[in-house]
């Protein structure tokens, strides 16, 4: 979707508490704006400047860099960075929007981008995804070469992490499809002990990798590379980025907590197919998992900003809006 603009190309402020999920939706969503409206990036991170409660609540903004251009869109990712975005959001002619449920009246700002498992309805300014919006792209063409990704998370409030269970699926795995190579990556959240158990399957055919030794595009590098994916449930993120990629995609079995919005939300993949679970192994090795449909939210949000507020016309629509309902 293009769009046709009397002015020069966007400018989007990007705030970042700087957490690596957060930064990643921030990514993902400014890479697909870059490309489909021209837009130019500014990433600030809220952490640099104190915004009082007050100042965010009357919003009146704080001192920022004056080389900075001034914005037509200002997104927020992270709670970290919601006293910023309230503080900036009478900015003039400049949109805010929040990647997450906030915690304050949704109405205070111009939209949001809300997972489905935070469990908000849709309206006009509220935009809900299928999971997470990431950085990953979906592969025009998957690999014929025999490799395998393995994401593992750890302990978290979603579901029960047990070492011996997710080791033994890993070594279930390896032992049916020993022809297969293997890269193991942990995460922040994998316990020391069993990071070391898992050194100990290093071989010819398996790499395991520290996620601290790894570089910015690692992820995308070794997705584009491999023909089947599997991930611990904990984490929507690495679950959501590995459907994205297209690549087959199963999960591996851990006992869900009850209530967990986590949870739900990874059912949700499951049952709308961008997922398999570990009962399906053979079809993800065999590249066989009946997945037609698609997931490519940073994409799809990207479309609904650009047609909400970035294409012609639309600020004044949304000006109108309002005057209707003040």
């Amino acid at each position: 979707m293009a769009i046709n603009r009397a002015s020069a190309a966007p400018v989007i402020w990007l705030l970042t508490d700087n957490k690596p999920g957060h930064r990643n939706q921030l990514k993902g969503l400014g890479n697909r704006l870059r490309v489909k409206a021209g837009a130019s990036l500014f990433w600030i991170n809220a952490l640099d400047t104190k915004v009082p409660f007050w100042r965010a609540l009357l919003a009146i903004p704080p001192n920022l860099d004056s080389a900075l251009p001034h914005p037509d869109l200002i997104i927020a990712a992270g709670s970290g960075t919601h006293g910023l975005l309230l503080s900036l959001r009478r900015l003039k002619k400049a949109t805010t929007l929040v990647l997450m449920k906030p915690g304050f009246p949704r109405t205070w700002i111009s939209g949001s981008i809300i997972p489905a498992h935070d469990d908000i309805a849709q309206n006009r300014d509220t935009l809900i995804t299928d999971g997470v919006i990431n950085t990953i792209t979906p592969l025009a063409k998957i690999t014929d070469k025999p490799e395998a990704l393995l994401l593992l998370g750890g302990p978290s409030p979603h579901f029960d992490w047990d070492d011996d269970v997710v080791f033994g699926q890993v070594a279930n795995l390896m032992g049916e499809y020993p022809q297969w190579r293997w890269t193991i990556s942990g995460s922040r959240r994998t316990p020391e002990a069993f990071r070391a158990r898992l050194e100990e399957l290093s071989g010819p055919r398996v790499t395991v990798v520290n996620p601290d030794d790894t570089y910015e595009d690692w992820l995308n590098h070794r997705v584009a590379a491999s023909r089947a994916i599997w991930v611990t449930p904990d984490s929507m993120s690495m679950v959501c980025e590995a459907a994205t990629s297209g690549v087959p995609t199963g999960l591996f079995q851990l006992p869900e907590h009850p209530g967990s919005r986590v949870a739900s939300g990874v059912q949700r993949l499951v049952e709308a197919g961008y997922v398999a679970r570990w009962s399906d192994h053979a079809a993800v090795m065999g590249g066989k998992t009946g997945q037609e449909k698609h997931i490519w939210e940073a994409d799809r949000a990207a479309n609904w900003v650009i047609h909400r507020w970035l294409a012609q016309g639309a600020g004044k629509k949304q000006n109108e809006q309002k005057r209707k309902t003040s």
